[in-house]
This record gives C-alpha cells, structure tokens and sequence, in this order.
C-alpha cells in the first residue's frame, strides 16, 4: 500500500481496494486491474519501467502467499498462547473463552465438558456468588478429578482455581439489572424476599434467577424459588416503602408453609438447557443410556478401544456440522453423549438419503464402520436415525393412561346401545387425545430446549 501511494500516486482507498484484490489474486485475478495504473504512475513520477514492471510482479506474487502466510503467523500465535494456557491452566482458559462468547466451534456447554475432564471445578450461576462475567474462586486442585483419557495431563496441570459462571448466561437477563442486584448484595442475600427488597430488581428477573436454579446457596431448588418469586406480587408491594422496609419484617409471616414435591433431575436438566444452554447436574443422554444399550448404541467413549473397520452405533446430541468448500459435499458431524464426543463422516450420497436428519435432528443416531488411524477416530455414516423425540421423556411426562380401562368393551363389554356406555366411551377418547396432545407438547418443548448444532463451511 505503501508503495502504490508513494510511488504509484494512489489514494490512500485505492491502495486499499489494491490490497483487497491481492487477497483474492488466485481466485479473482483483479490484481491485474491495477496494473497499468501503478506502472503509469510509479513512471510519472521518474522511475524506470522495468523497475515499476517489477514491482508490479512482485505485488502479484506476494497476493499469492502473503495473505495466508500473514494469517498463518498471527493465528499461530494465538495458537501457542491459547495451548499453553490451556495445557497448565485449563481454569483460567475456561473462564476466559466462556467470557468471549460467542466464539468458535464449540458452545459453553462443551468447553464445561473439556475443562470437567481436566480437573478444573466449575460451579453453578448463584445469586449470592456470581458476577455477570464468569470468575475464578480459589480451591485446591484435585488429580484424581481428571479423566483417566487425560491421565498423562495430571503432573502437568497447575489450576488452583473452580470456575464461577456468571449471570451472562442465563438467557434474558441485561447486565444493568446483575449490576443492580451486585451492587446491593452486600454479605449476601438470605430469601427470594431479601433479594426482591434490596435489590429493587422486578418480579420477571428474579423469576428467571429462580428459573436458571441460581438460590442453591439459600437452600432453595429451582421449584422453591420459582414459587417464592411468584408471590411476589402487588399486594406484598408496600414492604418496600420506608416503614416497612427493616430486617426480619414480612407481611406474610404467618402463611404456612408450602411444601412442593420434588422435581425430577431430568426436568432439572432440560430447564438448566432451556435457561442456561448447559447443565452441571446431568447429560440428557445420560437417562436415555439404558434405552440406548438395548438398542445396541454404544457410548462414545468406547470408539477408541475398539478397532478399525468394525461395525459400531452410537448417538448423541448434534453439536456440529461442518461442510468445507474443498470437501466435495461431504459433512462432517459431530455428537455428544454423556461419555465424549463421536465424529461422524457423511458422504454425500448418504447426506441426499438422510438429508432431513442431517439439518434438522437435535440428537441422532449414527450407524457405520468405524475408521481409526493414528488416533483420529471417525464413524463413515452409512445410516443416520433422527431420535429427537426420546428427548421427550427426560421430564418424565403426563401420568400414562391404560388402554384398556374399565371403560373398554374388549375387557368389560358394554350392551349394544347403552348410552352409558357410549358416554364413557366418549370421555375416554377425549381424555387420552388430550393426553396424548399433552405428551406431544411438552416433548417438543423439551426438544426445543436442547442445542440444534452449529454449521460452519
């Protein structure tokens, strides 16, 4: 650029724009386009042609290697560093490429994962510990926390932290409203009802603090929270005027007590996906396990013990789909279980058979040989089963109906025109087509909450 302004006469965007065709030079050729105009000029000005001619081949020449050799120095960089922290502080790499979000390949919920295996503790989003940024809260590093797959990584590792997640991953909440509720948080907050005073935040925030599970310092489930934050109404409003506005005084004192039953880890796991985008409890593939067995699916884990060519099954969430330029149409996927990842090759002729269950399935089943060379493990796809809908019972559901109820005539047969009969008939058809609406319902909600994969080219 500097030559094309000093020498050529350019102006300072048309050296630029110069720039921009060297980027594409092999792709586009429009390097040449500037060509005349920069020999023109570099002569105008007293050089000689052939050295302005020369020049010129050497700008064309750098476009073809200089672009990439230029990227390929800065990310190698970026590379090392990244590596090394990563290597000796995988506490301090998670918490910062969680706060860069959102970035690269793989979403929080892995990189969780990756640094889990790694020893690194990470605790859940709290209202009486997080920051809106995840932070590092001092404790001792544990060898014995570190997956046995990265076994030769336990000397190496120096973390001496657990990482906090912060409030910027709860799904709707604004950083104005977490700086609000810091800054008032004092020694910590002792109730939903201290919260919602001190804070000043409105009943729909601390509803979604409820919902993200964020009261477990207070002893508070997700359930309890939630319905301490629905009654939160405008009735209980004047105990933020002056008068009322001291420690230890509620309105409602005297309410019994509410006891709700207990929610089952799965629903746990689904909200935790659904406010969060990840869950420390659980894997959703982790209650589908028993189920996957019978079916023959092994966890992803075992792909590495296992040898080349030999026919496998696995299955997990889709993570994602890859689909360079230079492939020739083949789709590289990746899946989660509950285990590790699995990578999946789909050439393009099985991608035109499964083309529905390659875009659009949340968590699929893969069935093919398996290809092991040199540690790079990888399924060759030759079937892909969309099992979205499993996803489905991870809340547990409606009650199940019995089909043969007493109102059923195989069982207690009904006379021929009884009205009676008829009646119940007809209650019963509605009463399952409304459960069966129901079941459906909430496994597209749950479906819903889980990743739908991320697609690069």
């Amino acid at each position: 650029m500097k030559i094309a302004i000093v020498a050529g006469g350019f102006e300072p965007w048309e050296a630029d724009q110069l720039r921009r065709a060297m980027a594409t030079f092999k792709r586009t050729g429009s390097v040449t386009e500037y060509r005349e105009k920069l020999i023109e000029g570099m002569v105008s000005r007293g050089y000689p042609r052939e050295f302005a001619e020369r020049c010129f081949r050497q700008i064309e020449g750098f476009g073809e290697y200089g672009f990439p050799e230029s990227h390929a120095a800065s990310f190698a960089l970026l590379v090392y560093a990244s590596a090394w922290f990563k290597a000796y502080y995988p506490d301090v790499f998670c918490a910062a490429i969680l706060n860069s979000q959102p970035m690269g390949f793989y979403a929080p919920a892995q990189l969780v994962r990756d640094a889990r295996e790694h020893g690194v503790e990470i605790r859940p989003v709290d209202i009486n510990f997080s920051e809106w940024e995840c932070t590092l809260e001092e404790a001792p590093f544990n060898p014995t926390r570190v997956a046995e797959r990265h076994a030769d990584m336990r000397s190496v590792i120096r973390a001496r932290h657990a990482v906090r997640l912060g409030f910027c991953h709860i799904k709707g909440l604004s950083e104005e409203d977490i700086a609000q509720l810091v800054k008032n948080r004092g020694r910590g907050y002792d109730s939903v009802r201290d919260l919602w005073l001190r804070s000043g935040l409105g009943r729909s925030v601390i509803s979604r603090l409820a919902q993200a599970d964020a009261f477990r310092s207070l002893g508070l489930d997700r359930r309890t929270a939630l319905w301490a934050a629905q009654a939160l109404d405008e009735k209980t409003a004047a105990e933020r005027l002056p008068l009322f506005d001291r420690p230890g005084l509620h309105l409602d004192d005297n309410e019994p007590e509410v006891r709700l039953p207990p929610m089952p880890l799965g629903e746990h796991v689904v909200h935790d996906y659904r406010t969060l985008g990840l869950s420390l409890k659980a894997h959703p593939v982790s209650f589908l396990r028993n189920r996957l067995e019978a079916e023959g699916v092994i966890p992803n884990e075992r792909l590495a013990q296992m040898s080349n060519g030999n026919r496998v099954s696995v299955a997990g969430l889709v993570l994602i789909r890859q689909r360079p330029g230079t492939a020739k149409g083949v789709i590289f996927m990746t899946v989660e279980d509950e285990t590790g990842i699995a990578n999946a090759v789909v050439w393009q002729k099985v991608f035109e058979r499964f083309r529905p269950q390659v875009l659009g399935a949340r968590f699929v089943r893969i069935d093919g040989p398996l290809q092991s060379a040199s540690g790079v493990i990888h399924v060759i796809a030759e079937r892909i089963e969309d099992l979205s809908w499993w996803l489905g019972g991870l809340t547990g559901g409606a009650p199940k109906i019995d089909p043969l109820l007493r109102t059923d005539e195989i069982r207690r047969p009904v006379g021929g025109d009884s009205r009676a009969g008829n009646t119940e008939h007809s209650n019963y058809a509605m009463l399952l087509a409304r459960h069966m609406r129901a079941t459906e319902a909430n496994s597209r909600k749950v479906v819903k909450a889980m990743p739908k994969g991320r697609n690069f080219h």
